[in-house]
């Protein structure tokens, strides 16, 4: 029955090529947005290089001071003081990333302006993070309790410094005036990921910031690293309860840091606060936007498909005086409905793999390298079935209730 509905169905969309065309149009263009979109998606959310352990890990990147008499608040990252002094006390962590957000810094290389943009990082963020090295080694905590003035490098900084040279470690890179020995160098990290993606990684002891100072917030955010994923849960506890005995900074009444998972960070920067991670909101927007954008398609598709109904009245009708139930011709349609939609899926998806490449070829955002995998084709393919039906059933519907003599007289 499926192979005679689908004959039907190339013959319906060879008998009026300009809707079909319209259609396969809408459909392609529509999923082609949707297929990019969710690989932008998978490529924020997912584990990616160098953050591979989002399973046995958790994210501080906040430190907020709350009045609630007065109902303001005070919001920043947090200082090294605070994960050194009450973090690291915690028996749960196995290890603990320690990191700035990155901070500009101009050099000239034969005349030319070079932005170089450092982090500082204990000694443990070569051990939670994976960073591939292209040459020498990582900083190590000698070097930390030395205060010794080295630096890992991303390649693209390499190539940018220093030229066509085969390698780099042992030369002398220049950041803020000061001069570093190059150490290591690794492959480029994304900017979709923030807090790891840098030109120059330095010990933190270098920093010219006193990092000792006892307060809780600073420039600094971490990666807390569990033995298990089963121990996550205990770690976040753990660190709840650790939060409890933080004093309480004058002038303010809470204080407030969270250990969230990845995707939980990120929210709770975006439209969170102290108490709330702000999930619900951010996956409440990103549900509206998609539901909106696939509405105008939709109905554009159902408008269409009710004129093809309206054509194809006088053989309802018929099929419907030789004993073709209502079911029959509802299915029937949906069926119909949904080869057009794979086709136009078909489409979308070789258009997505155009636009793919042309957004990596373009560097829109620095080393980011959008791809197409599993999950972004088992999420395309549930667009396609949802947008299929979603503009099928309302159209097929209309034509189960046509009535037989009106339908015969159309034509």
């Amino acid at each position: 029955m499926l192979k005679n509905y689908f004959k039907i169905a190339i013959a319906v969309l060879k008998r009026r090529k300009f809707f079909t065309f319209i259609s396969l149009f809408g459909i392609s263009f529509t999923l082609t947005i949707l297929m990019v979109a969710t690989a932008f998606m998978d490529k924020v959310i997912s584990p990616d290089y160098p953050d591979y352990k989002r399973e046995r890990s958790l994210y501080v990147a906040t430190m907020e001071f709350k009045n609630t008499k007065e109902g303001w608040l005070n919001r920043s990252d947090v200082s090294y003081y605070f994960f050194d002094h009450y973090v690291s006390t915690l028996k749960t962590i196995e290890k603990m990333a320690i990191s700035t957000n990155a901070k500009a810094s101009n050099a000239y290389v034969n005349n030319k302006k070079i932005v170089i943009k450092y982090k500082y990082t204990n000694a443990d963020y070569w051990n939670v993070l994976e960073y591939k090295f292209l040459e020498g080694k990582p900083f190590g905590q000698q070097e930390i309790n030395n205060a010794e003035k080295v630096a890992v490098i991303s390649e693209e900084t390499k190539t940018a410094y220093f030229g066509d040279a085969k390698t780099v470690v042992g030369q002398y890179i220049s950041a803020d005036n000061v001069n570093y020995r190059v150490i290591g160098v690794v492959e480029n990290v994304s900017e979709t990921l923030y807090n790891f993606a840098g030109d120059m990684y330095l010990p933190y002891t270098v920093s010219k910031e006193n990092y000792k100072r006892p307060e809780l917030m600073g420039g600094y955010n971490a990666v807390l690293l569990a033995k298990s994923k089963a121990d996550v849960p205990k770690m976040q506890k753990e660190f709840d309860q650790m939060m409890k005995r933080v004093p309480i900074p004058k002038d303010f009444d809470k204080v407030y840091s969270n250990a969230d998972s990845f995707f939980a960070s990120m929210t709770r920067r975006i439209a969170g606060d102290g108490t709330n991670n702000g999930l619900t909101v951010v996956v409440s927007i990103l549900s509206v936007f998609v539901l909106l954008f696939l509405l105008l398609p939709t109905i554009n598709l159902v408008n269409i498909n009710i004129t093809r109904i309206l054509e194809r009245s006088s053989e309802i009708g018929v099929r419907k005086a030789f004993g073709a139930s209502s079911k029959t011709l509802v299915y029937q349609f949906i069926v119909e409905n949904l080869i057009l939609t794979f086709l136009g899926g078909f489409i979308g998806l070789l258009f997505s793999f155009l636009a793919i490449y042309l957004i990596n070829d373009a560097n829109l955002i620095s080393n980011m390298r959008l791809s197409m995998n599993f999950m972004v084709l088992f999420y395309s393919l549930i667009a396609c079935i949802c947008f299929g039906l979603i503009s099928g059933v309302y159209p097929a519907w209309r034509m189960s209730k046509l009535n037989i003599v009106k339908a015969l007289k159309a034509q």
